[in-house]
């Protein structure tokens, strides 16, 4: 089967873009399950030291910087994928010569 459209190339303007905000979104997961899992540890640790002051408030510390960095990650990453599918069953659509159109 031949698309109507040709691929897109890596010069795609739109595919830089969502490439570009794919990796900032993978540093910024990695940066706040970073976090979590620290905070995990260091409540482990807590737990087991009696809860000393410093540790408690490290891990306070550690879980509200996952609780700030990971929601937008996350969504931004579903909305990633999202567009991607959207993508290639357009891409799809044109290449089997189904007319225009979004979901109804």
């Amino acid at each position: 089967m031949v698309s109507a459209e040709p691929p897109r190339s890596p010069e795609d303007p739109i595919a830089l873009r969502r490439a570009r905000i794919a990796h900032w979104v993978g540093l910024a997961k990695r940066l706040g399950y970073t976090l979590l899992l620290l905070a995990v540890i260091l409540f482990a640790v807590a737990a087991i030291a009696g809860f000393p002051s410093a540790l408690v408030t490290a891990t306070v510390v550690a879980l509200v910087g996952a609780c700030i960095v990971l929601p937008v990650p996350i969504v931004m990453g579903y909305g990633l994928r999202a567009a991607e599918r959207e993508d290639r069953a357009a891409q799809a659509r044109r290449a089997s010569g189904e007319p225009p159109g979004g979901r109804q």
